[in-house]
């Protein structure tokens, strides 16, 4: 049989905005520490990565730890879940020589650029963006990093003037904050970023159910892990939990995502791993019931993953290479931080400790 790759879609929802400045392209995305990656993850997010690398794009990408530490967490866990992050992107294909891998927290220039830009936008704007009025809604005490999390994020992604940021639907607006201060920024101080194109996931990777609660997303954050199929999972776990997934009391394998998430959630699963349509599956295992097509998607998915929770543990025994990955990448996105940080500190009025010596000399020469 052959099989037929699905092309990622990548949709521009928005387009750069006018300016003479020729932008050299580069690629920015960043991921959170909390935890073992998900399938959703993994196609959703890091495979996109890796064909983003492979066609030798500029890419830059960073653990994010300082997000991590928004709400309440344990800091052994923190230290433990960088260095799992890491060996689970490498193992998914991120490969250190041909993009920038680091840790956010190690490049000050983050929060010194976030500062700049919390400076830019309102308290009405922060506070009217999703994620911020979701998660603040069950807490009594808001922490106010949980509040200024999307400047924080703006000036990851302007701090290396990224031309292409890949997202899932959930942080678009975060992303129209972004556009609207590096807009702000370059009108007040004179052109400085470019306003980056964010590039949504068209192809079914976005479709990825919890297998437990089909009607929600796959996450971390479910109370359920048997919902979730994580790229660590052995065998016979990934085995149980496609069994136990929740479909429905018809017995026919077909694709309707609206009518049908749990069986559908199997065959996006399953359409992302062989490249075929999940029209084209369900054409095939027309003469099977969900139930032994369970057993079918189950196989596909402990051949995929199993190679990759292989080298991801073979990494984990190895962290004074991934220490050295982390710093690797670290001096190289400082290189790219550090010019940007001037840029931004002359345009505003301050003064980079360079300038500050070579003033003090000219007063003292005085």
């Amino acid at each position: 049989m052959i099989l037929k790759k699905i092309s990622v879609c990548c949709h521009t929802l928005v387009r750069f905005c006018h300016s003479n400045v020729k932008w050299k392209e580069r690629v920015f995305s960043g991921i959170q520490p909390t935890g073992t990656l998900h399938l959703g993850n993994y196609f959703g997010a890091v495979s996109k990565w890796v064909q983003l690398q492979n066609e030798n794009k500029e890419v830059v990408f960073s653990i994010v730890d300082m997000h991590s530490i928004t709400l309440p967490y344990n800091t052994k866990d923190l230290e433990k879940n960088v260095y799992l992050m890491a060996a689970s992107l490498i193992a998914c294909g991120i490969d250190p020589q041909r993009s920038t891998l680091f840790l956010q927290s190690q490049v000050p220039e983050h929060t010194q650029l976030s500062w700049v830009l919390g400076c830019l936008t309102t308290m009405p704007r922060l506070g009217q963006l999703p994620q911020f009025k979701e998660k603040s809604s069950t807490l009594k005490d808001v922490p106010l990093g949980l509040y200024l999390y999307p400047v924080l994020q703006a000036a990851d992604i302007l701090l290396y003037k990224a031309t292409k940021v890949p997202v899932g639907e959930d942080q678009i607006q975060h992303l129209q904050l972004a556009h609207s201060l590096a807009r702000t920024f370059n009108k007040r101080f004179g052109e400085t970023f470019p306003v980056p194109e964010v590039l949504i996931q068209k192809d079914c990777s976005s479709r990825i159910r919890n297998l437990r609660d089909p009607m929600k997303k796959m996450s971390k954050s479910h109370p359920d892990a048997r919902g979730r199929i994580e790229i660590t999972d052995e065998p016979d776990v990934i085995v149980e939990k496609v069994k136990k997934a929740v479909t429905d009391c018809k017995s026919e394998v077909t694709y309707d995502p609206e009518n049908r998430p749990g069986v559908s959630t199997l065959l996006t699963m399953h359409s992302l791993i062989c490249g075929l349509l999940p029209e084209e599956i369900c054409e095939e295992n027309m003469l099977l019931d969900t139930g032994r097509y369970k057993s079918i998607v189950a196989e596909a998915l402990v051949e995929k993953l199993t190679p990759i929770r292989q080298e991801i543990l073979k990494l984990i025994d190895s962290p004074e290479y991934l220490s050295k990955v982390l710093q690797e990448g670290q001096q190289r996105a400082n290189l790219i931080a550090i010019d940007t940080w001037q840029e931004v500190a002359s345009k505003i009025g301050t003064i980079p400790n360079n300038k500050i010596e070579i003033h003090t000399t000219k007063i003292q020469n005085n």
